[in-house]
């Protein structure tokens, strides 16, 4: 059995790659080639086409701290513009092209992309479906080829698998999806708060009345920092995270797990250093 800590770097290794994508111009191009609408559409079809033409309420459940406003913008409307699987073909054409922008042509022919690949393909056989919408549609999806599309895949599917379990976490700490927000940025460790907010979809009233009412629950103090409370309270909700996310790296084994965070890490240190995120969109970075 691999420690919580071992499954939790090894995530933190992965998951930009995944992540990455959606901040590439090349989605926007790729989406709006087929058809969605420039802008938020591609984010919002790209990632629930795994689950099909569903509809604004499925996604805002399973996304969790978008307002279902911006969510009720885009789906289903996207729906009528592309069907899913024109949808997710343009999501992996997307991926192919920024991987290989970030990461060299020959990362399609990597060997230790292709060992990642595998391993990582592994771990995903022991993730359940079970409670778990977002990952069960990505697990059912067949994986793609060359290795670093394969790689890209199961780091998706495992990345939903670990998601869905967090807003099952979050729910148990009573947590909405606007209060997870300002409590993830109240951390320091997550996305700044002028970008979660408008990234989200969020009005200055609605995130200012959330605050007020985490305030009142003694979650956050007058400066809009953590009490001791909703630091426990977050503790709390991560240490639950990846306790819901350990069969896959449990799976793996320690070796294997650290095999594939050296790797992952190594891809991941390459990609950010070229440039896969933008400034201002993280905290301290």
């Amino acid at each position: 059995m691999t420690s919580l800590l071992a499954g939790k770097q090894c995530h933190g290794a992965l998951n930009p790659l995944h992540s990455l994508i959606y901040f590439a111009p090349e989605a926007e191009e790729e989406f709006t080639g087929s058809g969605l609408h420039k802008g938020r559409m591609g984010y919002f079809a790209g990632r629930a086409a795994a689950m099909g033409a569903v509809g604004p309420g499925v996604v805002a459940a399973t996304f969790y701290n978008f307002s279902p406003a911006l969510v009720a913008a885009h789906i289903p409307r996207a729906w009528d513009l592309a069907t899913p699987g024109t949808v997710l073909a343009a999501r992996l054409r997307a991926v192919d092209r920024v991987l290989r922008r970030l990461l060299g042509d020959s990362v399609a022919d990597d060997p230790e992309v292709r060992e990642a690949a595998a391993l990582a393909a592994a771990a995903t056989e022991a993730c359940a479906p079970a409670g778990r919408p977002l990952y069960a549609a990505h697990a059912d999806l067949p994986a793609p080829e060359p290795a670093h599309l394969a790689l890209w895949h199961a780091i998706t599917v495992l990345r939903e698998y670990r998601g869905d379990g967090h807003l099952a976490a979050l729910s148990t700490s009573g947590l909405g999806g606007l209060e997870a927000l300002i409590t993830h940025t109240a951390t320091g460790e997550g996305f700044t708060e002028e970008f979660a907010r408008h990234s989200r979809g969020w009005t200055a009233e609605e995130w200012e009345a959330a605050r007020e009412g985490l305030r009142a629950r003694g979650v956050i103090d007058s400066e809009g920092r953590l009490t001791v409370l909703g630091r426990d309270l977050r503790s709390e909700t991560e240490e639950r995270t990846d306790l819901l996310a350990r069969s896959p790296y449990d799976h793996l084994g320690q070796t294997g797990v650290e095999r594939l965070t050296a790797i992952g890490g190594r891809l991941t240190r390459t990609a950010l250093a070229n440039g896969a995120f933008p400034p201002g969109v993280f905290a301290g970075r």
